[in-house]
């Protein structure tokens, strides 16, 4: 198989995995807090596709909108499959030269922190029912749960990174 059509099927597992990640933490996190397993989804599906922007409407209880809620998910998914195939091409370019990796590391980590800041803005209205913490936390386990399955595929990636390091400050 070509390294373009292996990268282009790793970043759609990676994306499946980071949208189902991100899917079962919200599940989760919504039975414990007793609003239902799909409230967040309805919630981000109303906000997005249905212009449900006042505050104090959110702290009803919601009933669902399936149409907004196939929405939102359609949308998580391609977003999280984008985002998969663009962290794929990073991965397999920090197996290249020290210099290319070096930044193919610094642009995944900045896109970890970019992805929370602009979740974190365009729910600003909504902060109370989806709070910082929670969206850290389901990227933060996305990046886990994904990044295990890349060293995986990519077994020395993280040894010949720090060997990289190793030999570039000896030499």
């Amino acid at each position: 198989m070509t390294t373009g059509k292996r990268t282009v099927r790793e970043g759609l597992v990676v994306g499946i995995i980071g949208y189902a990640t991100v899917a079962v933490f919200y599940a989760v996190f919504d039975f414990l807090a007793a609003r239902g397993g799909l409230y967040t989804v309805n919630l981000l599906g109303r906000a997005v596709f249905r212009g449900l922007r006042d505050p104090a409407v959110l702290q009803l209880p919601l009933p669902a909108d399936p149409g907004a809620i196939g929405l939102f998910n359609g949308l998580h998914l391609l977003i999280s499959l984008f985002i998969g195939l663009v962290v794929t091409w990073l991965v397999w370019q920090a197996e290249g030269p020290p210099a290319q990796a070096r930044l193919a590391w610094l642009t995944i980590v900045a896109g970890f922190f970019v992805t929370i800041f602009g979740i974190g803005m365009l729910t600003g209205p909504i902060q109370n029912l989806l709070p910082w913490w929670s969206v850290v936390v389901a990227n933060a386990l996305a990046v886990l749960v994904a990044g295990a399955y890349l060293l995986r595929k990519h077994p020395g990636l993280l040894h010949r990174r720090a060997m990289g390091e190793f030999v570039e400050r000896r030499g």
